[in-house]
C-alpha cells in the first residue's frame, strides 16, 4: 500500500480549498507575487468581503500566507504548501497506477 507523507486532514483542507473557481482564480492570480486585497478585488472584479473568505479559506489550508503593512494585508503563495500538494497528487498517481496493474479480483 502506498502512502503519503502528508496527514490525511492536511490532505483533505488542501482538496477542499481547491474546490472552488474563485479560490484557483485567485491561487493563479498569486502566482504573479504577493498582492494585496485591493489589488485582487480589483483584478477580480469582485466584492472584498467575498475574497476575504476564500483568501481566508486558502490561508487555513496553508496554501497562502498574509503579511500586514499598516491598513493593507499582502497575500502570498507557500511554495511548501504548493510541495505537499504535489506529493499528495504523487501518491494518488501510485495508488491509481497499482490499481490498475493490480491482478486481483473484487
Amino acid at each position: 500500500m502506498v502512502t503519503s507523507s502528508v496527514p490525511l486532514k492536511k490532505s483533505v483542507r488542501l482538496f477542499h480549498a481547491l474546490s472552488d473557481e474563485t479560490r484557483l482564480a485567485l491561487l493563479e492570480r498569486l502566482t504573479e507575487g504577493e498582492q494585496c486585497v485591493c489589488e485582487l478585488t480589483d483584478a477580480m472584479k469582485s466584492a472584498q468581503s467575498r475574497l476575504s473568505f476564500h483568501l481566508k479559506v486558502l490561508k487555513d489550508a496553508g496554501l497562502i500566507r498574509d503579511r500586514r503593512e499598516g491598513r493593507w494585508i499582502y497575500y502570498s503563495i507557500v511554495p511548501d504548501a504548493i510541495e505537499e500538494l504535489e506529493t499528495v497528487v504523487d501518491t494518488l498517481k501510485q495508488v491509481a497506477k497499482s490499481a490498475v496493474s493490480a491482478d486481483r479480483c473484487c
